[in-house]
């Protein structure tokens, strides 16, 4: 496969991951920016749970809208595509130990999984 110069200039500096974590920061689907403070959590709990390096490194990232826009705030973790609405400072605790440490999805927060209808 060909590659573009800037591809091919950071190939190889790239730590590999297991998962990544999409937190919708944005105030459309909730008031008050919740995701803000989330992802400022996040970065935390990851960190307690020794998810931030090595193998089982976890990469967060951060979105104005992940175009739902109720229901939040919101947070996907990739790659099994599982959308999470509502989400508390207890939750992302428990998404964090449960769904990221553990491997055992959130079940009840979640209202959608990447490819179900």
């Amino acid at each position: 496969m060909p590659s573009t110069p800037a591809a091919a200039a950071l190939r190889g500096l790239m730590e590999p991951y297991s998962r990544h974590v999409i937190v919708c920061t944005g105030g459309y689907c909730a008031p008050g920016h919740g995701g803000r403070e989330l992802y400022a959590l996040l970065a935390r709990l990851l960190q307690r749970e020794q998810l931030l390096f090595g193998p089982a490194r976890v990469k967060r990232g951060e979105t104005p809208c992940l175009g739902v826009c109720t229901g939040g705030p919101i947070v996907v973790v990739y790659p099994e595509g599982v959308w999470y609405a509502g989400v508390t400072p207890e939750l992302l605790e428990r998404i964090v130990v449960e769904h990221l440490r553990d491997g055992k999805v959130v079940t009840e927060a979640v209202f959608h999984r990447l490819g179900e209808a």
